[in-house]
């Protein structure tokens, strides 16, 4: 597994991270304790050093789960990123962001405890909170730095503007945000300005939910607390189209000798040195399936043939139910 370093301050990393919120809850379909444990292991032996997980993951039980499989395990052999400030209901209730620097002391101390750990290597809030200015909150986990919890600072889900206002109180070590073929909005302004900052990038939603693993049928049907039965992108009037795009860039992958899901994980990291891309796999075979996306060197030409197949903008349907649309700091 080769290693990528997040921006000019961050911690070096597997080129490939893991991204856990699919091996808690029903986020994407049922889920198996073993198996997700197994799938932990398996990406840890094969190199992975960096699991992406937030505190409200399935109410906290992602953490717990990510506790046990890391149980005897080096500190030091990975690296923890954590998102905080997304408030829960009970059920599939999802409230406003909570950013107040009282908070995120509160939140990290709770994650904490449920990961058995002394200390967060990337602490990021989820979402921006429009009541609390990002400095005020940036500030607040600074402290946490300089006291030992958090070793490093990252921004998810803010655009441009944010993300200078952060920086110049704290280096940011990475944003997290959504990056596809499917999703490109982060080209216009976000992108860069990582890249003059020195600031890197973790993706996720790299597979668009599963929309570009090759795996997924226009007649399939998301299960109860599947996200995607109420993703746009997923809707009737929407999927057929969007699985067109996919079957363009599965004559591409043919040529290539890969699957889709390798070639758009491949893709995502060969748009930037310092950007990692989150693999959702929920299971040690789509794991298996995902990791020799980080050996698969893309051409110039490979680029201009997945262009031509998957055009930017060319999807349909937003990347979020309108709900959540609003609290993105950049669009599809």
């Amino acid at each position: 597994m080769q290693t990528r370093t997040l921006g000019s301050t961050g911690p070096a990393v597997s080129a490939l991270g893991l991204g856990a919120m699919g091996l808690s809850g029903e986020a994407y379909g049922a889920t198996d304790r073993d198996e997700s444990i197994a799938t932990v292991h398996a990406a840890l032996d094969a190199g992975v050093t960096l699991i992406d997980t937030g505190d409200f993951y399935a109410m906290g039980h992602n953490e717990l789960l990510l506790a046990e499989a890391l149980r005897g395990r080096n500190r030091d052999s990975y690296q923890l990123s954590v998102k905080f400030g997304q408030l829960r209901g009970p059920g599939p209730v999802f409230g406003a962001q909570d950013n107040r620097p009282e908070a995120v002391k509160n939140f990290l101390a709770y994650s904490l405890t449920r990961l058995g750990t002394d200390h967060v290597d990337v602490y990021r809030p989820a979402r921006l909170d429009p009541a609390v200015p990002i400095e005020e909150t940036v500030g607040a986990i600074q402290e946490m730095v300089d006291a030992g919890y958090v070793r490093h600072i990252g921004l998810s889900e803010v655009d441009a503007a944010t993300i200078r206002r952060a920086h110049a109180v704290h280096p940011i070590a990475d944003l997290q945000i959504e990056y596809s073929l499917l999703s490109r909005a982060v080209e216009a302004e976000v992108l860069p300005t990582l890249q003059e900052l020195g600031i890197g990038m973790t993706a996720y939603g790299v597979l668009g939910r599963g929309l570009l693993s090759g795996h997924w049928s226009a007649g399939r049907t998301a299960g109860p607390g599947d996200m995607r039965g109420f993703s746009p992108r997923f809707a009737a009037e929407n999927v057929e189209h969007n699985l067109a795009l996919v079957e363009s860039l599965r004559r591409v992958a043919g040529a290539k000798g890969c699957t889709v899901a390798q070639l758009a994980i491949a893709w995502v990291a060969a748009q930037g040195a310092d950007i990692v891309p989150l693999v959702g796999a929920r299971t040690r075979e789509r794991l298996a399936e995902a990791l020799p996306a980080a050996r698969l060197e893309l051409t110039a030409d490979d680029l201009a043939e997945i262009e031509e197949a998957v055009p930017a903008g060319s999807a349909r349907g937003d990347r979020y139910p309108a709900v959540f649309m609003s609290g993105l700091g950049v669009g599809n």
